[in-house]
């Protein structure tokens, strides 16, 4: 071990602080829960950081193995009618219901057909894909929502490790967690006393000591920081218990994200007549069968939304349960297309219209948020930030795991947490930051349910660990 290393071994985290102040005061006490999180979190955030990088790959990797099904053979001269392709998938797949179809986007993209069936798990769906120019059936594969076999698999792997509804508490927890260590390490990092500003922002050099990896992992840290709190903040939006409790916060703020209404009128959808009218039963007489009501067909309900504005990549959801064609537009990459409109399968009257600019501003940056997350928003380039953000973190674990290595007692060959900051530093607060600081960790533990029950847990084990070290000390002293 270097000269340098045995320094930074015996070297406490943070330098003496410069003033007596509240900052000053809360800075042991960021310490330990940083040192705390960072050591009990850590493989939580590990995990999800290589799956999200998975993720990440996926957009790429299902156009290389989905290849045949997402793309046609040879672009044709004019493409064939709508229903014509639904009528081929219906042939291909006789057993599916179909509830919506996915015109092709482009000119060497298929056109998918997307059917329910009783034959697969619950959030499944079966997609045909069809050669619009020749009604080719060039595949079937089993999806979630726009997701195809590889990425429905790495989403959930990403999201619960394929465990289920428990599995989703890990990457609630990691998402819970994110925030508060990357924040708390900005102010660590931030408030350390350096001989040149540029080490704020550039790593150091030097051997490979325990200095060098604090400073990578600062710097590190202090450049991804944004891009980390908004991954926290978006994964929190769709997790289960703090999601539910955004997700009530935003419908009271007026954030709810609408929808445009589908439902048809008394006597709509069968050309304005009741299809009973004019009949009165008798005995003995049978009723008779109803009239189909009117349907103008998909063709014809996908010219009247593009007539009314709603001409991009589109997702055409047919009439079902008394409602109508719902044709919404599907590009969400900048510039995004989200409008969307309602039609009347009777005659083709617009029913109702939604223009993506006028939701909720919540609702909107909610739907940016998530589909930064996913890596949708700025395509390929989203896709590579997300990358980059998840070897980050992976880093920053590696790093983190390796200064409390790196710390451990010298002398010491056994396996032990290292060392944290002493315990009692909220003690030293003033009463005018304590105060404020318990009453935001009650809300906020409230409101991510489970950080504020894993934040008592650690808290629970400090207070055990702390009372048997003052009772091994009581009774080392005693004579």
């Amino acid at each position: 071990m270097s000269l340098d290393e045995l320094r930074d071994v015996r070297t406490p985290d943070a330098d003496p602080p410069k003033s007596r102040g509240g900052r000053a005061a809360l800075r042991p006490l960021l310490l330990r829960l940083h040192f705390y999180a960072g050591l009990l979190i850590a493989p939580l955030l590990f995990l999800a950081a290589a799956t999200g990088l998975l993720y990440a790959g996926s957009w790429q990797a299902e156009k290389i193995l989905y290849a045949d099904e997402l793309t046609v053979a040879k672009v044709g001269e004019s493409v064939l009618p709508l229903s014509a392709q639904v009528e081929a998938a219906r042939d291909a797949a006789p057993r599916g219901e179909i509830v919506s179809v996915w015109p092709a986007p482009g000119p060497r993209a298929t056109t998918r057909v997307i059917m329910e069936s009783e034959e697969l798990p619950e959030g499944e769906t079966l997609t045909v894909f069809v050669d619009p120019y020749t009604a080719e059936v060039r595949g079937r594969l089993a999806t979630v929502g726009d997701a195809l076999p590889l990425r429905a698999w790495l989403s959930e792997f990403h999201s619960s490790l394929q465990l289920g509804e428990f599995g989703r508490n890990y990457s609630e927890l990691a998402a819970s967690w994110l925030w508060v260590v990357v924040l708390g390490g900005l102010v660590l990092w931030t408030g350390r006393r350096r001989k040149r500003r540029a080490e704020l922002f550039v790593p150091a050099g030097g051997s490979a000591g325990r200095r060098r990896t604090l400073s990578w992992h600062g710097v590190v840290g202090l450049w991804a920081a944004a891009g980390l709190i908004a991954l926290s903040a978006t994964g929190l939006t769709w997790s289960k218990y703090a999601g539910e409790n955004i997700g009530q916060l935003q419908d009271r703020l007026g954030g709810a994200t609408p929808a445009v209404s589908a439902r048809l009128t008394a006597g709509a959808g069968s050309g304005g007549a009741d299809e009973h009218a004019g009949h009165r039963m008798t005995e003995g007489m049978e009723m008779p069968p109803p009239v189909p009501p009117a349907d103008i067909g998909i063709d014809r309900a996908v010219e009247a939304a593009r007539a009314a504005g709603v001409t991009e990549e589109l997702q055409v959801t047919l009439p079902a349960r008394g409602n109508g064609y719902v044709v919404k537009e599907r590009d969400r990459q900048v510039p995004v297309h989200l409008d969307a409109v309602s039609v009347d399968p009777a005659d083709g009257r617009v029913m109702d219209e939604l223009r993506f600019a006028d939701h909720p501003l919540l609702a909107r940056l909610t739907r940016f948020g998530i589909d930064l997350h996913m890596g949708l928003t700025f395509g390929l380039a989203n896709q590579v930030a997300l990358g980059a953000l998840a070897l980050a973190v992976m880093s920053l674990v590696f790093w983190g795991y390796r200064m409390w290595w790196l710390r451990r007692p010298t002398k010491e060959r056994r396996l032990s947490a290292g060392r944290a900051q002493p315990r009692g530093a909220w003690r030293k607060l003033p009463v005018t930051a304590l105060l404020p600081l318990v009453a935001v960790t009650a809300v906020v533990g409230w409101s991510l349910p489970l950080l504020g029950i894993s934040l008592a847990g650690f808290l629970l084990v400090d207070l055990l660990l702390g009372f048997a070290a003052g009772r091994r000390a009581g009774a080392a002293d005693s004579p």
